[in-house]
């Protein structure tokens, strides 16, 4: 199995604190890794310095073998971030104009729309179930719908590695719902990897195979079939919540 993300003795400051302390892991292709800890665990720090946004105070972390800051030619990867700016009334840019951005972030060739790049948006905008909506400028869409189409946005390029921070905060419980059905079939169906950032312990072990409790150092990582077995977790988050974590036992 190919590595697609790894940690080696990775730590992050940030001025003179210690953000992220000796972080060990792997992550390997077709994995979908539930990414938890409280506020201020790091989670987002982590995930910038996968992007290469943040260096490295020791160690490294390496995506698809590179260091973040190399200038390769990289598989594709998708990126929601945790925030986006709303976008105000009247911002003149379409739907598909701002889903097709996502795919021109990492191309060092030609920007112009090619007939493939038309298709993939299309595809891009169907799974989102944002089609009717594609000529809308963004600015005059709710919250939750300008939501679906950074989705979109990070889908477009078909990527090998999909990286969602928060990603259902603003969308109501049917569409949250079909967006974990559509990752979960991006993950089994095409072998997508997936980092998925969430404060909702309770609920991503109904979709994600591997969990990743972070709180500055790694607390857990591995199977949530090994997070039920484990004395450690037992006595760290107590028997009751462990097995309500798990999503093993009815």
């Amino acid at each position: 199995m190919q590595t697609v993300v790894s940690a080696q003795d990775f730590s992050c400051r940030h001025n003179s604190a210690e953000v992220l302390s000796d972080l060990n892991f792997e992550v390997g292709e077709g994995d979908y890794v539930g990414l938890v800890g409280p506020n201020g665990s790091g989670k987002t720090t982590l995930i910038k310095a996968m992007l290469g946004l943040i260096k490295s105070a020791k160690g490294c972390i390496r995506v698809f073998g590179y260091h973040p800051d190399e200038q390769q030619e990289w598989p594709k990867i998708g990126y929601l971030p945790q925030k986006h700016l709303s976008l105000n009334q009247g911002f003149p840019s379409t739907v598909r104009e701002i889903v097709g951005l996502g795919l021109f972030a990492r191309k060092k060739s030609s920007s112009r729309i090619r007939e493939t790049d038309i298709e993939a948006i299309d595809r891009a905008l169907e799974l989102t179930n944002i089609s009717g909506i594609s000529h809308k400028l963004i600015g005059d869409l709710s919250g939750g719908q300008q939501q679906r189409v950074f989705i979109a946005r990070a889908l477009v390029n078909e990527p090998k590695l999909l990286i969602l921070d928060e990603p259902t905060t603003a969308l109501d419980p049917e569409t949250r719902e079909n967006f974990f059905a559509l990752v979960n079939s991006l993950n089994k169906e095409k072998r997508v990897t997936v980092i998925f950032v969430t404060h909702d312990m309770g609920t991503i072990g109904k979709y994600a195979s591997k969990l990743l409790y972070l709180d500055k150092r790694i607390i857990f990582y591995g199977s949530f079939d090994e997070f039920c077995r484990s004395d450690s977790m037992a006595h760290f988050f107590g028997e009751s919540s462990q097995h309500i974590i798990c999503h093993k036992h009815n």
